[in-house]
Parts: C-alpha cells; structure tokens; sequence
C-alpha cells in the first residue's frame, strides 16, 4: 500500500499508542493537519507553541507516557524551545515534532526556515532531520525509543515539507537502525549486597527520593522499604509524591526552602539514600557541608549523575525500580534490639525537629498564601493533580500541598519555567479527566501563558487556576529584601489584569477572595464549578517563603519565620 509522509506519521503515532497531539498548525505541516482531520487521535489546539511543549509535559507526566507535540517551522519551532529544555531538565520523556521548509530549500534562507536541530541539539536527548521518506517510519519507532527508555527525556524530528507529501509503499520498520540505547543497566549484585548492610547497620538512615523514583514506577517499593524499616524520608521539588505526603516518616521537601526537620535531619543522618536524584544545587547549599556525617548511597540509572554533584561513598548504576525491588529482597528482618534503640532515638530526635520548627506563617487579618494552599488541600483530601507556576507560589503549594502519589505534583523543577503551569494543567487533565487539576499560580507567572484559557473553554477543561496575587513578582522581590538592601528593582510596579474579568471575558468562571473568610466559600465554589475557572486571592503582598537557606549556606543555616 502507498502512503504519503504524512500517512505514515500518524499510523507510526497509532502504533505507539498516542492518543492526544498538542499542537498548532502552519503552512510546514498543513498535510499532516490534512490527515490529522481523518484520524482518530485527538488534537488540542493550543494558542502558542510553547504551550504546546507544556501540555505535552503535564499529560506526560500525569499519565505516565510519552507526551507529543505538533508544530510548524521557523518561528513555531523557535517557540518550543523553552518547553524542550524544561522537559529536559526534567527527564519527561516527550516526542517534539516540526516541520520543516522542503529539503531543496535547506540553507537558502527560505521563508520561515531555521535550523532547529542545531538549535535544540544542546536541550534534547538526541534529534533528527528526516532527509527522506524512507527514514521517516525508522526516525520515528527510534525516537519514541529513545524519549522513554534509560534516564528519559526529549526528542526531536524535524520533518520537511517534501517528506510529508512524498508517497512510498509502505513497510511496518522492523529492528531499530541503529544500536539501541543503553535502556536499563543491570544493578551491580556486589553493589545492592553493601547497599543492604549499609542499611541493615545504619543508626540514623535517611531516604532522599527524587523525581527518578516517579519516572521508573519505584514509589510503591521505596514506600515499602520506608515503612518496613522505619527509615524517614524526604524528596526533592521533583520526588513530591514519591512517599505519601501525609505519612508520619515523611519529612517534607528538602533544600533551599525544604523543612526544618528534612535539612536537620540530613545534617545529621548516618547513612544518606538517594534514589533518583541529581543533587541539585538548590537542594545541597553549600555541597562539602551536605551530609557530612553520612555514608551516600546514590542509587540512579544515569551514571554521569553519580558524583557530579557530590561524594558518593556506594554507587549503584540502574533503574530505580528493579534497584530498590531487589534491595527489598536482599534485606533480612528489621534489626535487632540494640539498633532499633538507637533507631527510636532517631526518629524520637526528628519527631522533636518537627515539633520545633514547623511549617508555619503569621495571621495579621490578611490572606495568607500559606492558608490558600491549606485549605485546597484539606478540600481536595490531597488527591487533586496540582501543577505550578515558578517562583514563590510554586514553593508554597510544595510546602503545604502534601501530595499523596506519584505524578500529582507536576512543576518545572530543573529549568523553573514560569508559564509552565496552566498549560501542563490542560495536559494533565486531559490525561486524567476523573481529576482534580489546579494550577498555583503567581500573579507575574499566570500572564507568561494566560491565553491558554481559550485552550481550556474551547475543550471544557475543568482546570482550577488558584493566584496567589501579591501584587509583584514575589520571589525575585523577597531576595531584594533579605539580600539587597530592600531596593526593589522592577519587582513591585507589577500592573497585573484584573483576573475575575479576564476569566469572564475568556468565558471562564472568575472569581475573588480579599479576606481570609472568604478563601474556604471561594475554594469551594470553584472546585464545584463544572469549567474552568480562575480564582485571584489577594494575598500579604510581603509575604516570604520560610524556611530559607541563602545562597552558598549550609542547609542546616536556615532562616526561619
């Protein structure tokens, strides 16, 4: 059977089981729309390319697949770059595909073409340029390949418009052509037997997930481990989820703005266990006072992870899932009686840290940010999907959302992407349309990609956007306060829209709340509303994120509220 380019593109993208494209279309990939209109997977069209990327990124991450986009040459291309690099950043595996100027046009400066392969070269997991269509069925079974498997990631195919239209007989690929990726690197035996008596001897042991024990399905055996063993556990901005967040063992976010207790605790743990983390710097402080008094285990499939960032006593190179898996299997009966003491101590120690030092905030008869993301949470029982804006907002809702499972907090951890938020909602909530999905967003970050509202009404996408509205863009003001000397430089003359307007003039719910009563009755209408719906909290316009680790501390040197 012959089959155009474009043909072959979608029945590639059936096979791999994709179901939903974010997309915009343009004049590079108008035959690609052409058969998109006669095919059952579903299109959302977005209102920037960019969003597209993000909303790709949020159905990734909520449903667990390989997240696809959809746009045109030149400028469409240009515009996904920022999205590229979050998901990069990130590990989310996604597919990104562009069109391109015909191939006899490449390097003639042909209306809008641009080299996108060399521009993402640096912020995807690999890319191609299909030079013809014989390669297109192969380029794309290896890309859906390659986006997925070992440390997942980004991958781009840029299509000309030529190969689109371009007609073949039609052959299913077999093997892939060239050597496959390095998927899933066996656990070292010799490794998972010292991981165990690490374990098995540790007086002060510690987990520390991150967002690759959520990308590899290892959540439920970290759990088990945790809880078998009494072993307290905190996670990164990304490992949100990992761990039940309302389980006693759990700790809270660790870093820069993680809790009292986590930072104490990984001061003075005697056996640090990381799994799937990369050590960002946001989250070490000052890196040769991180852990000191622990042996680091590093569990992580990426090995050019291990040590980057830090000393890492036992390495253990694999995926996270199996790793832990085996490592269950490996580890005898809790210990004995001499060891559990010092074991209760420990937590009895922690259990004081927590009492201490709470996540807290001061009511002075305004709306608090803190109290928003309380009371969503007590409404929602935990279980809504929330993505994130950047900046304060987004640390707020990691502190005091305390999600419950995996792929329920969706944030730009690695690039801190403002504008993230809304559109990974709308791709989250199409991946799970059963859900709750809210969007914390700040008044600055909520404008970096608020035309995605049409997205939402058009498709009837019930997202909740909850503003935490100060007034200014919070974050960058609070260093101004704290660090230099309270000279708020292009922070505090944010004129935002008057968003209740802005909801309605989208055809969207808009709604308000300017004392602290009136949170609980706004919260509660519009996670009831049926649409979507934008609700502005006009929160303490002064209001910092606590704790706070400054830059190049210790993250036992916090300041506090």
């Amino acid at each position: 059977m012959e089959l155009t380019g474009a043909q072959i593109l979608l029945r590639i993208l059936e096979e791999e089981s994709v179901d939903t494209l974010f997309g915009y279309p343009g004049g590079a990939v108008i035959d690609i729309y052409d058969e998109l209109a006669r095919s059952p997977i579903r299109h959302i069209l977005v209102r920037h390319e960019q969003a597209a990327v993000h909303a790709a990124d949020g159905y990734a991450r909520a449903r667990g697949r390989v997240g696809v986009c959809l746009v045109t040459s030149g400028p469409g291309a240009t515009n996904t770059v920022t999205g590229i690099a979050s998901a990069y950043a990130d590990s989310i595996p996604l597919v990104v595909l562009t069109g391109q100027v015909p191939t006899h046009l490449i390097g003639n400066d042909a209306f809008q073409e641009v080299d996108i392969v060399g521009i993402t070269r640096p912020c995807t997991k690999h890319n191609y340029l299909v030079s013809s269509i014989e390669q297109l069925a192969p380029i794309l079974k290896e890309a859906f390949h390659l986006a997925r498997s070992g440390r997942p990631g980004p991958v781009l195919v840029d299509i000309p418009k030529n190969v689109q239209s371009a007609r073949i007989r039609f052959r299913p690929p077999g093997a892939l052509r060239s050597r496959p990726y390095a998927t899933t690197p066996e656990p070292h035996a010799g490794q998972l037997r010292a991981v165990a008596r690490l374990i098995g001897s540790a007086r002060r042991p510690l987990i520390f997930a991150g967002g690759g024990v959520i990308r590899s399905g290892a959540s439920e055996a970290l759990t088990q481990l945790a809880r078998r063993f009494r072993i307290p556990v905190t996670a990164s901005l990304m490992g949100l989820g990992a761990f039940p967040g309302d389980d006693p063992l759990f700790l809270g976010m660790l870093g820069m703005h993680g809790t009292y207790a986590a930072n104490m605790s990984t001061g003075a743990c005697d056996l640090l266990l990381a799994v799937g983390v990369r050590f960002d710097d946001r989250v070490t402080g000052k890196t040769d006072a991180f852990a000191a008094q622990a042996t680091i285990v590093h569990i992580d499939i990426d090995p050019t992870s291990i040590r980057k960032n830090v000393p890492v006593r036992v390495p253990l190179v694999g995926d996270c899932r199996e790793s832990l898996e085996r490592l269950n299997g490996l580890l005898a009966d809790p210990p004995g009686e001499e060891l559990e003491s010092s074991r209760r101590q420990w937590l009895a120690q922690i259990e004081e840290w927590k009492a201490q030092r709470p996540l807290c905030y001061r009511s002075d008869g305004t709306i608090k940010p803190q109290q928003v993301v309380e009371e969503l949470y007590e409404l929602t029982r935990g279980e809504a999907i929330i993505t994130t804006e950047v900046g304060q907002n987004q640390m707020w809702a990691a502190q005091f959302y305390r999600v419950r499972r995996p792929g329920h907090f969706i944030t730009s951890g690695g690039l801190g992407t403002m504008g993230f938020g809304l559109p990974a909602a709308i791709g989250a909530q199409i991946a799970c349309p059963e859900k709750t999905v809210v969007d914390i967003a700040g008044d600055g970050s909520i404008q970096m990609n608020i035309q995605e509202m049409a997205t939402a009404v058009q498709y009837r996408l019930p997202v909740k956007i909850v503003i935490l509205n100060n007034g200014c863009l919070g974050m960058v003001r609070q260093w101004q306060e704290l660090f230099y000397g309270g000279r708020y430089s292009a922070t505090c003359d944010n004129t935002a829209p008057d968003f209740v307007k802005l909801a309605e003039a989208y055809g969207a719910l808009g709604l308000r709340a300017e004392r602290p009563e009136e949170v609980r009755p706004v919260l509660e209408r519009g996670l009831a509303h049926v649409g979507p719906a934008i609700l502005d909290f006009r929160v303490t316009p002064e209001e910092c994120v606590y704790p706070m680790v400054p830059a190049g501390a210790p993250i036992t040197e916090m300041l506090l509220v």
